[in-house]
Protein backbone atom coordinates (compact mmCIF):
# COMPACT_ATOMS: atom_id res chain seq x y z
CA UNK A 1 0.00 0.00 0.00
CA UNK A 2 2.89 2.50 0.83
CA UNK A 3 4.66 1.39 -3.01
CA UNK A 4 1.22 1.99 -4.49
CA UNK A 5 0.59 5.12 -2.98
CA UNK A 6 4.39 6.39 -3.41
CA UNK A 7 4.10 5.78 -6.91
CA UNK A 8 0.70 7.89 -7.07
CA UNK A 9 2.52 10.95 -5.91
CA UNK A 10 5.96 10.98 -7.47
CA UNK A 11 5.99 13.78 -9.35
CA UNK A 12 8.18 17.02 -10.26
CA UNK A 13 11.66 14.85 -10.03
CA UNK A 14 14.97 16.04 -11.40
CA UNK A 15 13.82 19.63 -13.36
CA UNK A 16 10.36 19.50 -12.52
CA UNK A 17 8.25 21.74 -10.72
CA UNK A 18 10.10 22.74 -7.46
CA UNK A 19 12.68 23.47 -9.87
CA UNK A 20 11.07 25.67 -12.36
CA UNK A 21 9.56 27.81 -9.27
CA UNK A 22 12.68 28.94 -7.75
CA UNK A 23 12.95 32.79 -8.16
CA UNK A 24 15.63 33.96 -10.55
CA UNK A 25 17.63 35.33 -7.43
CA UNK A 26 17.77 31.74 -5.69
CA UNK A 27 18.96 30.24 -8.79
CA UNK A 28 21.42 32.48 -9.22
CA UNK A 29 22.78 32.54 -5.26
CA UNK A 30 23.00 28.08 -6.62
CA UNK A 31 25.10 28.81 -9.16
CA UNK A 32 27.38 31.27 -7.95
CA UNK A 33 27.49 28.43 -4.61
CA UNK A 34 28.44 25.74 -7.15
CA UNK A 35 31.79 27.40 -8.20
CA UNK A 36 34.62 24.99 -7.32
CA UNK A 37 36.94 27.01 -4.94
CA UNK A 38 40.53 26.50 -5.44
CA UNK A 39 40.45 23.64 -1.87
CA UNK A 40 37.86 21.49 -3.46
CA UNK A 41 38.07 17.59 -2.68
CA UNK A 42 40.80 16.04 -3.79
CA UNK A 43 39.00 13.14 -4.70
CA UNK A 44 40.91 11.13 -8.38
CA UNK A 45 39.02 12.17 -11.17
CA UNK A 46 36.32 9.46 -12.73
CA UNK A 47 33.48 9.45 -14.93
CA UNK A 48 29.93 7.70 -15.59
CA UNK A 49 26.95 8.22 -13.02
CA UNK A 50 26.51 8.16 -9.46
CA UNK A 51 23.01 6.64 -8.77
CA UNK A 52 21.08 8.50 -5.51
CA UNK A 53 18.09 8.08 -3.67
CA UNK A 54 18.16 11.08 -0.91
CA UNK A 55 15.75 13.18 0.68
CA UNK A 56 13.03 15.46 -1.05
CA UNK A 57 13.54 18.05 1.08
CA UNK A 58 17.64 18.06 -0.58
CA UNK A 59 16.16 18.32 -4.24
CA UNK A 60 17.29 21.97 -4.93
CA UNK A 61 20.54 21.63 -2.69
CA UNK A 62 21.39 18.72 -4.62
CA UNK A 63 19.76 19.89 -8.08
CA UNK A 64 21.64 23.18 -8.29
CA UNK A 65 24.49 23.32 -5.75
CA UNK A 66 25.86 19.81 -4.80
CA UNK A 67 25.42 18.17 -8.00
CA UNK A 68 27.56 20.23 -10.57
CA UNK A 69 30.16 20.96 -8.25
CA UNK A 70 30.29 17.63 -7.42
CA UNK A 71 30.83 16.87 -11.31
CA UNK A 72 33.35 19.58 -11.64
CA UNK A 73 35.02 18.46 -8.39
CA UNK A 74 35.56 14.34 -9.34
CA UNK A 75 34.08 14.15 -12.74
CA UNK A 76 31.22 11.92 -11.82
CA UNK A 77 27.68 12.63 -12.75
CA UNK A 78 24.86 12.89 -10.22
CA UNK A 79 21.71 10.81 -11.24
CA UNK A 80 19.41 11.40 -8.37
CA UNK A 81 15.91 10.49 -7.26
CA UNK A 82 14.82 12.56 -4.90
CA UNK A 83 11.28 11.63 -2.35
CA UNK A 84 10.20 10.81 0.94
CA UNK A 85 12.64 8.75 2.86
CA UNK A 86 10.61 6.00 3.77
CA UNK A 87 8.97 5.53 -0.01
CA UNK A 88 12.51 5.10 -1.25
CA UNK A 89 13.72 2.51 1.41
CA UNK A 90 10.57 0.66 0.27
CA UNK A 91 12.02 0.79 -3.22
CA UNK A 92 14.98 -0.08 -2.60
CA UNK A 93 13.99 -3.02 -0.15
CA UNK A 94 11.66 -4.06 -3.16
CA UNK A 95 14.17 -4.51 -5.45
CA UNK A 96 12.62 -1.55 -7.61
CA UNK A 97 15.81 0.84 -7.87
CA UNK A 98 19.36 0.13 -7.44
CA UNK A 99 20.85 2.70 -6.18
CA UNK A 100 24.44 3.84 -5.13
CA UNK A 101 23.68 5.88 -2.49
CA UNK A 102 20.84 6.56 -0.01
CA UNK A 103 20.57 9.70 1.94
CA UNK A 104 17.54 9.84 4.52
CA UNK A 105 16.20 12.25 6.78
CA UNK A 106 15.92 10.74 9.51
CA UNK A 107 18.23 7.62 10.52
CA UNK A 108 15.33 5.07 11.89
CA UNK A 109 15.09 4.59 8.10
CA UNK A 110 18.10 2.84 7.65
CA UNK A 111 16.83 0.33 10.32
CA UNK A 112 13.97 -0.56 7.71
CA UNK A 113 17.49 -2.05 5.55
CA UNK A 114 19.39 -3.41 7.77
CA UNK A 115 19.53 -7.28 8.24
CA UNK A 116 18.64 -9.98 6.26
CA UNK A 117 15.40 -10.13 7.24
CA UNK A 118 15.61 -6.50 5.32
CA UNK A 119 17.43 -7.80 2.37
CA UNK A 120 20.85 -5.86 4.19
CA UNK A 121 21.27 -3.28 1.58
CA UNK A 122 22.31 -1.26 4.30
CA UNK A 123 24.93 -2.57 7.24
CA UNK A 124 26.10 1.32 8.06
CA UNK A 125 25.64 4.69 7.95
CA UNK A 126 27.00 7.94 8.80
CA UNK A 127 25.34 11.53 10.24
CA UNK A 128 25.37 14.59 6.96
CA UNK A 129 23.58 17.07 8.71
CA UNK A 130 20.57 18.90 10.52
CA UNK A 131 18.00 21.15 9.71
CA UNK A 132 14.87 22.00 11.85
CA UNK A 133 11.31 22.09 11.13
CA UNK A 134 9.93 25.45 10.22
CA UNK A 135 6.47 26.45 8.68
CA UNK A 136 7.08 28.39 5.50
CA UNK A 137 4.61 31.04 4.58
CA UNK A 138 3.69 32.92 1.15
CA UNK A 139 4.10 36.78 1.58
CA UNK A 140 1.76 37.13 -0.91
CA UNK A 141 -1.01 35.47 1.39
CA UNK A 142 -3.73 37.20 2.90
CA UNK A 143 -2.87 35.16 6.40
CA UNK A 144 0.89 36.69 5.77
CA UNK A 145 0.23 39.36 8.55
CA UNK A 146 -1.58 36.93 10.71
CA UNK A 147 0.94 34.62 10.86
CA UNK A 148 3.73 37.10 12.32
CA UNK A 149 1.64 38.58 14.87
CA UNK A 150 -0.43 35.83 16.26
CA UNK A 151 -0.30 32.15 17.62
CA UNK A 152 0.50 29.51 14.13
CA UNK A 153 -1.63 27.04 15.48
CA UNK A 154 -4.57 29.74 15.59
CA UNK A 155 -3.84 30.98 11.97
CA UNK A 156 -3.33 27.33 10.23
CA UNK A 157 -6.53 26.93 11.54
CA UNK A 158 -8.56 29.37 10.20
CA UNK A 159 -11.33 28.48 7.94
CA UNK A 160 -10.15 28.61 4.42
CA UNK A 161 -6.33 28.34 4.71
CA UNK A 162 -4.65 26.59 2.95
CA UNK A 163 -1.73 24.16 3.96
CA UNK A 164 0.59 22.16 2.69
CA UNK A 165 2.33 18.92 4.35
CA UNK A 166 3.72 15.83 3.60
CA UNK A 167 2.59 12.24 3.90
CA UNK A 168 3.41 10.97 7.07
CA UNK A 169 3.23 7.37 5.76
CA UNK A 170 6.20 7.68 3.25
CA UNK A 171 8.15 10.86 4.36
CA UNK A 172 9.49 11.05 7.92
CA UNK A 173 8.98 15.19 7.51
CA UNK A 174 5.10 14.16 7.35
CA UNK A 175 5.62 12.17 10.64
CA UNK A 176 6.93 15.12 12.12
CA UNK A 177 4.69 17.32 11.06
CA UNK A 178 2.08 15.45 12.35
CA UNK A 179 3.98 14.68 15.96
CA UNK A 180 4.57 18.51 15.97
CA UNK A 181 1.05 19.65 16.12
CA UNK A 182 -0.11 16.94 18.26
CA UNK A 183 2.46 18.15 20.86
CA UNK A 184 0.99 21.77 20.36
CA UNK A 185 -2.47 19.95 20.86
CA UNK A 186 -1.58 18.32 24.00
CA UNK A 187 0.42 21.27 25.51
CA UNK A 188 -2.64 23.04 25.35
CA UNK A 189 -4.97 20.87 26.13
CA UNK A 190 -6.87 21.15 22.88
CA UNK A 191 -7.15 18.21 21.10
CA UNK A 192 -9.54 19.35 18.94
CA UNK A 193 -6.49 21.63 17.11
CA UNK A 194 -4.80 18.54 15.55
CA UNK A 195 -7.99 17.73 13.77
CA UNK A 196 -8.88 21.57 13.05
CA UNK A 197 -4.83 22.37 11.58
CA UNK A 198 -4.78 18.62 9.59
CA UNK A 199 -7.85 17.18 9.17
CA UNK A 200 -7.25 13.49 8.86
CA UNK A 201 -3.25 12.00 8.92
CA UNK A 202 -3.36 12.16 4.85
CA UNK A 203 -6.24 14.79 4.59
CA UNK A 204 -5.47 14.91 0.18
CA UNK A 205 -6.18 17.99 0.68
CA UNK A 206 -3.16 19.05 2.41
CA UNK A 207 -0.60 15.89 1.44
CA UNK A 208 1.81 16.46 -1.49
CA UNK A 209 4.82 15.04 -2.63
CA UNK A 210 7.93 16.83 -1.21
CA UNK A 211 9.71 17.78 -3.84
CA UNK A 212 6.96 19.54 -5.11
CA UNK A 213 5.82 21.42 -2.05
CA UNK A 214 8.48 24.52 -1.77
CA UNK A 215 6.77 24.42 -5.63
CA UNK A 216 3.47 25.21 -4.55
CA UNK A 217 3.97 27.49 -1.97
CA UNK A 218 5.93 30.18 -4.46
CA UNK A 219 3.11 29.59 -7.24
CA UNK A 220 0.64 30.77 -4.81
CA UNK A 221 -1.05 27.50 -4.63
CA UNK A 222 -0.66 27.49 -0.37
CA UNK A 223 -0.75 29.98 2.19
CA UNK A 224 1.88 28.30 4.29
CA UNK A 225 3.23 24.57 4.62
CA UNK A 226 5.95 22.68 6.66
CA UNK A 227 9.70 22.66 5.26
CA UNK A 228 12.82 22.05 6.58
CA UNK A 229 14.71 25.21 7.58
CA UNK A 230 17.69 24.47 4.61
CA UNK A 231 14.43 24.75 2.02
CA UNK A 232 13.05 27.66 3.06
CA UNK A 233 15.96 29.35 2.99
CA UNK A 234 17.57 28.45 -0.55
CA UNK A 235 13.98 29.21 -2.04
CA UNK A 236 13.62 32.82 -0.19
CA UNK A 237 10.67 31.45 1.93
CA UNK A 238 9.88 33.59 4.69
CA UNK A 239 9.70 31.97 7.74
CA UNK A 240 8.51 31.75 11.44
CA UNK A 241 9.24 28.78 14.07
CA UNK A 242 6.98 26.72 15.74
CA UNK A 243 8.71 26.89 19.73
CA UNK A 244 9.14 22.97 19.33
CA UNK A 245 12.41 21.31 18.57
CA UNK A 246 12.24 18.86 15.66
CA UNK A 247 13.72 18.53 12.61
CA UNK A 248 15.70 16.62 9.83
CA UNK A 249 18.77 14.49 11.06
CA UNK A 250 20.15 13.10 7.73
CA UNK A 251 22.32 10.07 7.25
CA UNK A 252 24.17 8.95 4.39
CA UNK A 253 25.36 5.69 3.50
CA UNK A 254 26.52 3.33 0.13
CA UNK A 255 23.70 0.54 -0.40
CA UNK A 256 25.10 -2.96 -0.47
CA UNK A 257 25.57 -4.37 -4.32
CA UNK A 258 25.91 -0.20 -5.13
CA UNK A 259 26.97 -0.41 -9.53
CA UNK A 260 29.25 2.17 -9.54
CA UNK A 261 31.03 2.21 -6.00
CA UNK A 262 33.57 4.36 -7.20
CA UNK A 263 31.23 7.10 -7.63
CA UNK A 264 29.74 6.22 -4.44
CA UNK A 265 32.95 6.75 -2.47
CA UNK A 266 33.81 9.62 -4.37
CA UNK A 267 30.38 11.21 -3.54
CA UNK A 268 30.66 10.49 0.34
CA UNK A 269 34.48 11.64 0.64
CA UNK A 270 32.85 14.72 -1.46
CA UNK A 271 30.19 15.85 1.25
CA UNK A 272 32.26 15.57 3.53
CA UNK A 273 35.25 17.41 2.06
CA UNK A 274 36.38 21.23 2.75
CA UNK A 275 34.35 21.89 -0.36
CA UNK A 276 31.35 20.09 0.39
CA UNK A 277 30.98 20.95 4.03
CA UNK A 278 31.16 24.44 2.79
CA UNK A 279 28.50 23.66 0.34
CA UNK A 280 26.03 22.64 2.77
CA UNK A 281 26.51 25.14 5.28
CA UNK A 282 25.91 27.65 2.68
CA UNK A 283 22.66 25.59 1.95
CA UNK A 284 21.38 26.32 5.55
CA UNK A 285 22.30 23.25 6.90
CA UNK A 286 24.35 22.28 10.06
CA UNK A 287 27.02 19.40 8.90
CA UNK A 288 27.70 16.53 11.54
CA UNK A 289 30.70 15.15 12.41
CA UNK A 290 31.29 11.86 10.00
CA UNK A 291 30.90 8.73 12.11
CA UNK A 292 30.19 5.24 11.42
CA UNK A 293 26.61 3.77 13.24
CA UNK A 294 26.54 -0.05 12.65
CA UNK A 295 28.92 -1.87 10.95
CA UNK A 296 32.55 -0.58 10.78
CA UNK A 297 33.83 -3.85 9.20
CA UNK A 298 31.33 -2.87 6.65
CA UNK A 299 32.49 0.27 5.40
CA UNK A 300 34.63 0.68 2.10
CA UNK A 301 37.91 0.75 2.76
CA UNK A 302 38.11 3.94 0.23
CA UNK A 303 36.30 5.98 3.03
CA UNK A 304 38.58 5.10 5.74
CA UNK A 305 40.29 8.54 5.66
CA UNK A 306 37.14 9.73 5.85
CA UNK A 307 34.95 7.93 8.35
Amino acid sequence: MILSTLSNKKAGRFGGLALAALSPLALSACAGSSAPSSTSSSTAKGSGPLTLLYAGSLVGAMENVIGPAFKTATGYTLNGTPGGSIGLANEIKSKLVRPDVFISAVPSVNGSLEGSSNGGFVSWYSPLATAPLVIGYNPASKFAAALKAEPWYKVLAEPGFKLGRTDPAIDPKGALTLKLVQQEAAALNQAKLVSEILGTPENPAQVFPEETLVARLLTGQLDAGFFFSNEAALAKIPTIKTGLSLGANFTITIVNGAPHKAAAEAFVKFLYSKQGQSLMKGLSLKTEAPSVVGNVSEVPKGLSSVL
